[in-house]
């Protein structure tokens, strides 16, 4: 059954997906650096305002699977396809 979180996060997935194609992969995860964190950040973002996010956001620090500190990016939504 899809339900408002269901579509929420298909629709960053998707939007993630887009973001990270031509990216390296990490050999850990075959996903990009700030992928996972990417994601997190888009689901709670649509699920609080109920859109989607336009212009720039920096994404927050994060931790790799060893404990090391992933430092923020920015990403630019406008760019996103």
């Amino acid at each position: 059954m899809d339900t408002p979180q269901n579509t929420d996060n298909a629709l960053a997935e998707q939007i993630v997906e887009r973001w990270a194609k031509g990216k390296p992969l990490l050999d850990t995860t075959g996903k990009p650096s700030g992928y996972y964190r990417l994601t997190n950040y888009l689901r709670d973002y649509i699920a609080t305002h109920k859109t989607l996010p336009t212009g720039i956001h920096t994404m927050p620090d994060g931790r790799d699977r060893n404990n090391n500190i992933e430092p923020s990016f920015p990403v630019n939504f406008d760019t996103i396809p």
